[in-house]
């Protein structure tokens, strides 16, 4: 690259309006990579720009401290899908959607999962405009500040800290589960130190080789849920030692099934029909809400992406899409080779029996004869969670990261090894492994179900804030829309595809444990458990509006919103790869 491809950027600081002044921490950025432009140029490897370096103080820009380096942008677009989709795809996929189907049966299980997609393509729209816009680091918790205000950002960031924290033990107890069904004979912190101090290795090796790792994890995870969908495909048509060709029998048998919350009695009785197929199918879709996650995990890498607004589109297309097939995939397979009514899936659900034993696909290929595959899977599932646990493991130090550069966390934790690794930050995240330890006094699966009730609460409620903050970011954008770049991606029939999104995370996160206030079933540990997060949520918005900032604090006004710190060094990155498309 040459300095003749800056002017486009320099033009583009010396057009802005009053409202789009570019601050001077910018302009030294875009100097500084000038000059190092030419000296990079005869590199094989690729050398990347800092992802948002207007966002970092004077002192950190200049700072000769060997561990004041930024993250890399590094990750091509094979690595952002796959890291997407693998953030995803966990034990829930093949495990606990059996509890679905035992629960709804295989017509409410598919219908829920379906139903539920329809919001997440919503979130996913809204979220891949912003973001594709300015791709830098923690991009939706940045447009947060930017265009709402900070204590939404500060409340944002924490609960989506939190909430792939919280993940991290879930995964390392669901390794444990699931190497209980072939031995118990050890103690559950063998699993967690193993997995802590792996995930530690694999992130302190930056975002080359994390790319590379988690790329062939997520790939296995694919083949594992491909390999299922062709076993449930060749079994049905009789390709199995019992020669039974059992087609939709499954669904045939018991289509739609009652669902009843064990020790929820009305007049001695349970209820009605009626409300006993509501509760099976409202059952079936707070599973879905808690297994199909949404575009937050590609979000989370936009500042690491290499060419980001020419990735991140196709990147926000195409996982959305694969995961809809795997997940509506996995809800038709499950109905079909097994029954939600099948002895051993109701023994598994109701004793909490461990790992691969609760699967719909385990119990199919023991009912069918099948010998050595069931092992496999259960290996498989074993590389599904661990691949889970280490994405979550990444996502939650950069989150935590992110909010460094922007004050709302201990400034320690924007402090980077020479590789590009916020090693604070990374060690900070695994500490929530020690969760994991309640299983020591606990069955594993009590305990898995409370991290599950504090994951969905979480995941709903960061669902909800992408929606608010998209509206803000639209109602910006349109007002300053002359003085700004095209957008990279645009989504359709907006603000009601946001506003609809919005409704159904906020009626889910209401409604996701109904349970609770049944008088016979009250207690007050399985109500924190599934709405102690949106308590903490609003003490730590409402905290910070009202005492920190003493009320003083107001909503941006859309002409004020900064969409441009950070565009030039997007730009500049993108012009020394040769892709000129949204070059001002």
């Amino acid at each position: 690259m040459t300095l003749q491809n800056t002017h486009g950027i320099r033009a583009m600081m010396r057009s802005k309006g009053p409202y789009m002044s570019v601050p001077k921490s910018e302009t030294a950025e875009v100097t500084r990579l000038e000059d190092m432009s030419q000296q990079e140029q005869n590199k094989n490897d690729v050398t990347v720009a800092s992802f948002d370096d207007s966002l970092f103080p004077k002192d950190r820009q200049q700072s000769s401290d060997p561990f004041a380096h930024s993250t890399h942008r590094k990750l091509r677009s094979r690595h952002v899908q796959l890291i997407g989709i693998s953030g995803v795809i966990g034990t829930a996929l093949f495990v606990s959607i059996g509890k679905g189907l035992y629960q709804g049966g295989p017509v409410f299980l598919l219908l829920a999962m379906a139903l539920w997609c329809v919001p997440i393509l919503c979130i996913t729209v809204s979220t891949a405009e912003m973001v594709c816009y300015l791709p830098v680091n923690s991009p939706f918790l940045c447009l947060a500040s930017r265009c709402v205000d900070d204590s939404l950002a500060i409340m944002a960031g924490w609960n989506f800290w939190f909430l792939e924290c919280v993940q991290i033990p879930f995964e390392i107890v669901a390794v444990n589960t699931i190497i209980h069904y072939w031995r118990d004979d050890y103690s559950a912190a063998i699993p967690l130190v193993v997995q802590v101090v792996m995930y530690f290795a694999i992130s302190v090796f930056a975002v080359r080789y994390y790319g590379e790792i988690e790329f062939w994890l997520a790939s296995f995870k694919i083949i594992l849920a491909l390999g299922l969908f062709a076993f449930t495909f060749v079994t049905m048509l009789g390709g199995n030692p019992k020669h039974d060709r059992y087609g939709f029998r499954y669904y045939a048998e018991t289509p739609f099934k009652q669902f009843f919350p064990e020790g929820a009695v009305h007049d001695g009785k349970p209820g009605s029909p009626a409300s006993g197929y509501w509760q099976a199918f409202l059952a079936c879709l707070i599973r879905a809400s808690f297994t199909i996650a949404g575009p937050d995990y590609v979000s989370m890498i936009a500042g690491e992406t290499m060419l980001p607004r020419k990735v991140l589109p196709v990147a926000f297309r195409q996982v959305f899409v694969r995961l809809t097939f795997l997940f509506l995939g996995s809800s038709l397979c499950v109905g079909i080779v097994c029954s939600a009514n099948d002895p051993a899936l109701t023994a598994a659900i109701d004793l909490a029996r461990p790992g691969a034993a609760a699967s719909p696909y385990v119990i199919a290929m023991n009912n069918l004869g099948v010998r050595v595959l069931p092992d496999v899977v259960n290996a498989a599932l074993i590389t599904a969670a661990f691949s889970a646990g280490n994405a979550y493991t990444y996502c939650s130090s950069r989150s935590l990261y992110g909010m460094a550069l922007d004050g709302y966390a201990p400034a320690v934790f924007k402090r980077c090894n020479r590789y590009g690794v916020p090693i604070y930050a990374v060690a900070a995240s695994l500490t929530w492994a020690l969760l994991s330890l309640l299983q020591l006094n606990e069955n594993s699966a009590v305990v898995l179900n409370w991290l599950i009730n504090l994951i969905t609460a979480s995941q709903l409620i960061n669902f909800g804030v992408l929606c608010v903050v998209y509206l803000f970011f639209r109602r910006a954008y349109l007002a300053q829309r002359d003085r700004l770049p095209a957008l990279p991606f645009r989504s359709w029939g907006q603000p009601y595809t946001a506003i609809v999104g919005l409704v159904a995370v906020v009626a889910m996160t209401l409604v996701q444990g109904y349970t609770v206030f049944f008088p016979s079933l009250w207690n007050y540990q399985d109500f924190l458990f599934c709405y102690l997060m949106v308590f903490l949520d609003l003490a730590v918005y409402l905290g910070h509006r009202y005492v920190v900032r003493r009320g003083r604090s107001r909503v941006v006004a859309p002409e004020d919103a900064d969409l441009v710190t950070g565009l030039a060094a997007i730009e500049l990155h993108e012009l020394e790869h040769g892709f000129t498309e949204f070059a001002m």
